[in-house]
């Protein structure tokens, strides 16, 4: 007898491909679908509207829902379209509150509008910007990672993870989140999984961890 599959559908963080997951192991009764950033129709286009255009590549009903960083936020807003069996996020936020104090102050004062996709299109600025570290090693993982350099949507993913409007958490969440991340700051997030020492890119470096932590959530839904 045929075991049905349960289906995740992963979102990776700004910029990064969905090569981010591969060091992800599960078990073979799951079926992993690796969705690609889409490009914004426009620069005024809602994350609500981007949100239900993401939701319309998920083909299975009642799926898990998987981001990472921005994807977390997305897969959130995703779920408002779909009716997901969880979702769950990896260095992301829940809601607009569990922004530190420094990137409400970027908002605020709209420094972002500064040098956002230029940043980010040069891999060593962004490296040093977001995790304080341009060796050789690390310049390479992340040429591999954050592979797209679209500016529309470079711009627009920044300013929507900025000016996210969800106030409250949405139920049916499970939160896991790197005690060392420099993005999004463990002090200001609250009911999470955490991992000792994860930073804003455990999904890469702390895979093995993260994945037994999905894969027994999701064994307990059964």
């Amino acid at each position: 007898m045929e075991t049905t599959k349960t289906h995740i559908y992963f979102v990776p963080g700004l910029a990064a491909s969905p090569e981010i997951f591969e060091f992800l192991q599960f078990p073979d009764e799951f079926e992993l679908h690796f969705l690609e950033w889409l490009i914004p129709l426009s620069d005024t286009e809602s994350i609500e509207a981007y949100a239900k255009r993401m939701s319309d590549l998920v083909l299975e009903e009642n799926p898990i829902l998987l981001g990472v960083s921005f994807g977390g936020i997305i897969v959130q807003e995703m779920s408002k379209f779909l009716q997901p069996k969880k979702v769950i996020i990896i260095s992301s936020i829940k809601s607009r509150n569990e922004l530190s104090k420094s990137l409400k102050f970027i908002q605020k004062l709209k420094i972002y509008t500064l040098f956002p996709s230029k940043l980010i299109e040069n891999i060593e600025l962004f490296s040093f910007f977001a995790f304080g570290n341009t060796s050789k090693t690390r310049l390479k993982l992340y040429k591999k990672y954050f592979s797209v350099r679209d500016r529309k949507y470079l711009n627009w993913s920044i300013y929507h993870v900025l000016h996210w409007k969800q106030t409250k958490p949405l139920e049916n969440i499970l939160h896991i989140h790197g005690t060392n991340d420099a993005i999004f700051s463990y002090k200001y997030i609250q009911n999470c999984i955490p991992v000792e020492k994860g930073t804003h890119i455990m999904i890469i470096n702390k895979a093995k961890t993260i994945s037994k932590i999905i894969t027994d959530s999701l064994k307990m839904l059964k």
